[in-house]
Order: C-alpha cells, then sequence, then structure tokens
C-alpha cells in the first residue's frame, strides 16, 4: 500500500512538472513572438517615417552662413544627406519610445498592427479614412483662415523667409504628414501620455488632453527660431500666430490619434496641407 502511495505521488509530482514547464514555455514562447511582432512594428513605422525623411531631398534647404562654411568641402548632394541624419536619429528614437509605452496607454496604430499580427481584431478602415478625411479639411480650412487673418501684421521679413523655405509638395505630404506625425504623436505625445497617467493614476481622459495639447504647443514652440532668425525681435502678434497656427492642426491630431489610431492622424495631416496648398493658391 505505502509503495503505491509512493508511486502515485511521484507520478503526480512527475506531471505537475511537466505541466509546469509547458506552461512555462508557452509564456515564453509568447513572449518572444510578441517581441518578434513589436519589432516588425517599430520596423515598419519606421520605414513609413522614412519616406517622409526623403522626401526632404526633393526640396532647397538655404543654410546659414556658418553652416556654409562648416559645410564648404562638400557637395549640395553631400550636405542634403547630412541634413538627413538628425531626423533620422529622431525617429529612431521616437519609435523606441512609442513602441515602448504605446500600448500601456490604450492608444493604437491600428492597420500596421493588423499587418504585423500585433492585433487580431476586424478594422473599420471606412471610419479610419472619414475621420482622417474629415479632420484634414477642417485642421487646413482653419490654418487657412488664421493665416488670412494675421497675414496684414506679419513682418515682410518673415514672410519671405516662409517663402525661402517653402517645401515641396512631396516633403509637405510626406514629411508632414508621415514622419512628424510619428514624431510628435506616436513618440512625443505617447510619452506625454505615460506620464501624465502616472501623475493622474490610470488613463483617464485628462491623461490624454494633457499629452495632446503639450505635444502640439512643442511643435509650435519649436517653430520660434524661424520667427527670430527672420525678424530679430518678433512681435507678439507673430509670436501668437506661430502658436496658433500650429497648436490648432496638433489637437485635431491628437485627438485622432487617441480616438481613431494613428493612421487616422497621418490622413488628417495630409489632407490639411492638401486644403492649405489649394488656399494659397486661390489667395496667390
Amino acid at each position: 500500500m505505502k509503495s503505491s502511495w509512493k508511486c502515485y505521488k511521484l507520478s503526480s509530482t512527475r506531471f505537475q512538472f511537466y505541466i509546469y514547464r509547458w506552461i512555462r514555455n508557452k509564456i515564453l514562447e509568447n513572449k518572444k513572438n510578441r517581441s518578434n511582432r513589436l519589432f516588425r512594428f517599430g520596423f515598419v513605422l519606421f520605414g513609413i517615417g522614412l519616406i517622409g525623411i526623403l522626401s526632404i531631398l526633393t526640396m532647397e534647404i538655404p543654410l546659414p552662413p556658418e553652416a556654409e562654411i562648416a559645410l564648404k568641402d562638400f557637395s549640395p548632394t553631400q550636405i542634403k544627406l547630412i541634413i538627413l541624419i538628425n531626423p533620422i536619429l529622431m525617429l529612431c528614437i521616437a519609435i523606441a519610445i512609442g513602441t515602448i509605452l504605446y500600448q500601456r496607454v490604450n492608444l493604437s496604430v491600428p492597420i500596421v498592427e493588423k499587418w504585423v499580427g500585433v492585433r487580431e481584431d476586424n478594422i473599420n478602415y471606412s471610419h479610419i479614412l472619414k475621420y482622417g478625411i474629415l479632420g484634414g479639411v477642417l485642421s487646413g480650412v482653419l490654418i487657412s483662415i488664421i493665416s488670412l487673418l494675421f497675414n496684414p501684421i506679419l513682418p515682410a521679413e518673415f514672410i519671405e523667409l516662409g517663402k525661402s523655405l517653402k517645401p515641396s509638395l512631396a516633403a509637405r505630404f510626406l514629411y508632414g504628414g508621415l514622419t512628424e506625425e510619428i514624431l510628435m504623436r506616436f513618440g512625443f505625445m505617447t510619452l506625454m501620455v505615460w506620464v501624465a497617467s502616472k501623475i493622474f493614476g490610470g488613463t483617464k481622459s485628462i491623461v490624454y488632453w494633457v499629452g495632446i495639447i503639450i505635444a502640439s504647443v512643442i511643435f509650435a514652440l519649436g517653430h520660434f527660431p524661424i520667427a527670430y532668425q527672420a525678424v530679430g525681435e518678433p512681435s507678439i502678434g507673430l509670436l501668437v500666430y506661430i502658436i496658433i497656427g500650429n497648436t490648432i492642426a496638433g489637437l485635431v491630431f491628437g485627438w485622432l490619434y487617441w480616438k481613431k489610431g494613428l493612421e487616422s492622424a497621418f490622413l488628417a495631416h495630409i489632407f490639411a496641407h492638401i486644403i492649405m496648398v489649394i488656399a494659397e493658391s486661390m489667395m496667390g
């Protein structure tokens, strides 16, 4: 009887060990598969962002005098390639941050997730398309109206600098519509939302609005150097124009990223530029 009991206990222990090992292997396999999918996800986003960065090659970028002196031994093509280094590094950082954090705060990139196997549920493509186009048209109209209202008070030097820095259509649609959204929404806004979620204790609505607003305002403030380059002491009106003009669209794009996914923000940014190009041609 005792011998039978010992055999039973030994068999039971072995069975438990095999079950534990099977479960552990499954967990490790799932973790490995998830890591591989996230790597593919980040790689696809990098490819999308790189398309936008390469579109910079289609435009002429005026250099400050000190930069021209430093790069005098390089050909124009080499200078353009050197200029690409900084945005590529920024893109890598944004994708790394976004990929690590976006799921922790319930943000999404639904179409890319579906492509690489991170997401298995069905996607409402028409929903993403509809909101992206509507958000882009709204943003483009608002920015065009703001430009029209502020145009009489803008310094001539600022307007001339804007014309000299005017990006090509490819750069506006691809760098603006794709790369900037990965940098500012997927990277920076995701980070701000995650930080806010730690402060407020969860993913409440205020957490997303904090991220949306901060990312939009920081993007607007990033245009201040252009104003100071064109005008030694820019007026309050000029600075207000830069903040409003660059923030208002960011609020729309950020909301779309939160509610509809990053691809909807891509579309909105592209269609905003389409509307702005049409408005610019109409206003001469």
